[in-house]
């Protein structure tokens, strides 16, 4: 208030401000002044504007829209896991970026894990625990504009001492905004893989373990023709080996199918050395890198076949899916409904390797089981999932999944066969190539043995990419 030009105007004038001509010009000058400066300030303040406040956590303002009170029902639904990731979650989050942000934390990790000419290059140390399966440490590297414009290089390396290493090289040239071609070398040797049997009805019981060592060379072409639609070709070459696996108390294949619960499947103990081919095509109207409300049509397919053994197996394996995507709220919560199919076919006499059959499990649609837990000729699935942003960085998912695996063509569907698959999870949603989750999930028995939770599944770190 000291400070106001008018105030020290006034109080220049004195007690004798009215006593002569000249100081009573002086008063009139002086409440001139300040009547203007008044009027002034006040029309300013009227004309400026409010500044909003900002939307700090992207979860938008309170609103009744009707897709904010369609939420509702699913909120009391899930009200026990949203206190899950409100209060032991975000808020816990929240807390450490805001922390780590007032000591520089974030940057000085930068710098540390990415350096060179504008931080082009850069690793991240990287591992993966998931419940029943042998753990992994690693390193995952990056070379963005690798000797020239537009050309990434991708390094990813995991291993257990003497129980299994996996490794992958990625070359990525960026022909323009659109299009994309890629070289990918990879490689794996595990002895925990898991076999049930094959067909709808495998038991929990009867888990058993497999040794599965591969190679694989590839080149990829993609290219998106408008917003997310896109098509992909492929084509490479594929070695694999498979024996008699190990994982705690877990029988190997062969020793548990000595008891008869399951025939030893074609491949065991054979391997295979296959060329393959593989095209995708995917109609999607929403726009890239947004969240929003759409649909996607998805189809795909993918031959090769055995030139190791004479007669040769081979295979044609193909599929669809329908999803369609609603925006509740216009702030990243998207309710989206799917439907799948997918069917293996055998192109010669010989059957076809029971790790190239269709499969249930993992990152494969059912999250709930273990990778690999449901395997036959054919499958189909539907699946209900539900996406919520917990940080900037933060997405959290929950999807209840119906569905099995069948015979050729889905024979010998029916309802009472099907089983369901539940799973919540968080991923980072910044790093499309090397992205972090954690996945909490179950399964269970078929509709007509009870569906009984028979099947848990509990995984943290980079996915499996191999």
């Amino acid at each position: 208030m000291h400070g106001n030009p008018c105030v020290k105007r006034i109080r220049a004038l004195g007690p004798g401000a009215g006593k002569s001509a000249p100081a009573r010009r002086g008063a009139i000058e002086t409440l001139l002044f300040c009547a203007l400066a008044f009027t002034f300030s006040s029309s300013a303040l009227a004309q400026t504007p409010k500044r909003p406040v900002p939307d700090y956590d992207g979860r938008g303002p309170a609103k009744g829209s009707p897709g904010d009170i369609a939420l509702w029902p699913l909120r009391i639904l899930l009200s026990p896991l949203y206190f899950v990731s409100e209060y032991l979650l975000r808020r816990p989050l929240a807390a450490m970026m805001q922390a780590a942000e007032r000591h520089d934390l974030p940057e000085n990790l930068y710098d540390f894990f990415a350096f060179g000419p504008d931080h082009k290059i850069g690793w991240v140390p990287v591992a993966l625990v998931e419940f029943g399966f042998n753990p992994s440490v690693g390193v995952w590297g990056f070379w963005n504009d690798a000797f020239t414009k537009k050309n990434d290089l991708f390094l990813h390396v995991e291993v257990w001492p003497d129980d299994w290493f996996a490794e992958s090289i990625s070359d990525r040239w960026r022909l323009d905004d659109r299009d994309a071609l890629e070289v990918h070398v990879k490689g794996s040797k595990r002895p925990d893989q898991v076999f049930y049997g094959i067909g709808p009805n495998s038991a929990q019981f009867s888990q058993s373990r497999f040794t599965e060592a591969y190679f694989d060379a590839s080149a990829q072409f993609e290219s998106y023709v408008w917003r997310r639609t896109r098509f992909q070709v492929q084509g490479g070459l594929r070695k694999v080996d498979l024996g008699p696996g190990e994982y705690g108390s877990d029988p190997s294949l062969d020793v548990e199918a000595k008891t008869g619960v399951f025939p030893i499947p074609f491949g065991f103990n054979r391997g295979y050395l296959a060329p393959y081919g593989r095209a995708l095509a995917a109609f999607d109207t929403r726009k890239r890198g947004a969240i929003g409300p759409g649909f996607r049509l998805q189809a795909q397919a993918e031959g090769g076949g055995d030139v190791e053994h004479a007669p040769a197996s081979g295979w044609i394996r193909w599929g669809g899916e329908a999803r369609g995507f609603v925006d509740l709220n216009e702030h990243g919560r998207v309710l989206s409904l799917a439907a799948a199919t997918e069917f293996a076919d055998p192109v010669g006499d010989e059957p076809i390797p029971f790790t190239e059959l269709v499969m249930l499990g993992g990152d494969n649609w059912m999250h709930g089981y273990f990778p690999g837990r449901l395997v036959d000729r054919s499958m189909a699935v539907a699946q209900l999932q539900y996406t919520w942003p917990v940080a900037p960085w933060l997405d959290g998912t929950i999807e209840g999944t119906l569905g099995n695996v069948f015979g050729e063509h889905l024979d010998g569907f029916d309802a009472k066969l099907l089983r369901v698959s539940a799973a919540i999870g968080l991923t980072t949603s910044t790093a499309s190539d090397l992205p972090v989750q954690l996945v909490l999930g179950f399964g269970t028995d078929t509709i007509d043995r009870g569906a009984t939770i028979n099947s848990f599944r509990l995984s943290l770190g980079v996915p499996r990419a191999f």
